[in-house]
């Protein structure tokens, strides 16, 4: 459920979905995190704010599927994309699971290899 101004920011392509998820609860789903950025023309008689709670309006049977892989296996709900399709504003939404402690661990030894890489790489240039 989206406020005028918010639509309005959203055809302008004002949205951010970086850090935003999906929260569930009480047969519901929340959008937060999300940031929309208010134009100036549009939002001048309303206290606009950018991050607040959005209800997505999804139909009993998404919300089952949502709230099942949720609870039982673990995941976690994010958002995607913002489009239009028609004149409605779809939100994509993905079920995710996170990284186990030593994937983290995996990830940092390969990051740090590669910068390791990338000094060695540079200082033979400059050497040259």
């Amino acid at each position: 459920m989206l406020a005028g101004w918010e639509v309005k920011s959203l055809r302008a392509g004002k949205a951010q979905l970086v850090d935003s998820y999906i929260l569930l609860k009480d047969d519901e789903a929340w959008l937060m995190g999300c940031h929309i950025t208010p134009l100036k023309t549009a939002s001048t008689h309303v206290i606009a704010d950018p991050t607040r709670t959005r209800k997505l309006l999804l139909n009993k049977r998404e919300l089952d599927k949502l709230f099942g892989a949720v609870q039982q296996k673990g995941y976690t709900c994010v958002a995607l994309a913002l489009y239009w399709k028609a004149h409605l504003i779809k939100c994509e939404i993905a079920l995710a699971k996170g990284k186990k402690d030593f994937d983290k661990r995996h990830s940092e030894k390969e990051r740090d290899a590669d910068r390791e890489v990338q000094r060695a790489m540079r200082s033979k240039g400059k050497d040259e």
